[in-house]
């Protein structure tokens, strides 16, 4: 039922692309806003995660440069039955991580030096498990076409000044101005809400991946208290979501709730403890 809601946000979110066309351009900006949004999907389907890669200065290692990340990695996929996914080292002292690719064949995962540093091996395996199941359930894809159309959204109405449309096409001036300010705001809305459920759900795979949800919880609390005081310099909005902590957790204003890429880490404990409860995914 989560992931049918998931994609039934995802294309609620390409049809209010195409409708908000509509409204600033009439037949023709459905047109474009289609088209548009097609071709955005198409470069973030291909290009995206080699994008992403490259502004964190990803690092490629494999199992004789980073022979003990390797072997938690090897493990975790065949225990998940899925393909070895690319593995990166980013050089940066945040503990963060995230897991981009378009399918399993063209999956990566990438960790930064400071969650190896801090972690110890358990709770790397849990980490690992987390973005893997993000990798099983294609949520790289999921997150990247919803921040696509999110930001297409913004772009659009940004401009919507400036597009045609005849008079009966184009709502009344002012509905037009609150559209314009309303709408990136409601994308926004839509894309972190699909982030969030994507984050609870990675999180149950990894408890049942590992069968110690404890070991995601004890890493999630790291991640969260370090993230703090330490920054990702390149760090931008649009990729935030990609990450197993906010990479922004420390630079969080009011509202975060409501406008966060994840959901708090004292709920995603919760849901964890609550597997703990239940006594499910022991191994």
């Amino acid at each position: 039922m989560e992931q049918f809601k998931t994609y039934a946000l995802m294309i609620g979110l390409t049809l209010l692309f195409i409708w908000f066309g509509g409204l600033i351009a009439g037949k023709s900006g459905m047109l474009i806003a289609f088209l548009v949004a097609m071709g955005m999907n198409f470069y973030a389907y291909y290009y995206s995660a080699e994008q992403v890669l490259e502004h964190y200065h990803a690092i490629p290692v494999d199992r004789h440069s980073a022979p003990e990340l390797y072997a938690i990695v090897e493990r975790l996929t065949r225990r998940a039955n899925l393909p070895m996914p690319q593995l990166y080292i980013i050089p940066e002292e945040q503990p963060n991580a995230f897991a981009t690719g378009r399918d399993y064949e063209h999956s990566a995962v990438a960790v930064t030096e400071g969650l190896l540093e801090l972690l110890d091996e358990e709770e790397v395996e849990a980490v690992i498990a987390h973005e893997l199941s993000h990798i099983k359930h294609y949520d790289m894809l999921i997150g990247t076409v919803a921040a696509t159309i999110a930001g297409a959204i913004a772009m659009l109405a940004n401009f919507g000044m400036f597009f045609g449309g005849n008079d009966e096409d184009r709502p009344n001036p002012i509905v037009m101005m609150i559209l314009m300010i309303v709408m990136p705001i409601v994308a926004t809305i839509i894309q972190m809400t699909v982030s969030r459920s994507r984050e609870f759900l990675a999180d149950e795979g990894a408890a049942e991946l590992t069968g110690h949800p404890e070991w995601l919880q004890s890493a999630l609390l790291k991640l969260e208290e370090y993230a703090k005081r330490l920054t990702l310099p390149e760090a931008e909005p649009q990729t935030s979501h990609l990450f197993i902590i906010n990479p922004f957790t420390g630079k969080e204003f009011s509202f975060q709730e409501l406008f966060s890429t994840h959901p708090s880490t004292q709920q995603r404990i919760e849901r964890l403890e609550e597997l703990k409860r239940r006594g499910l995914y022991r191994r």
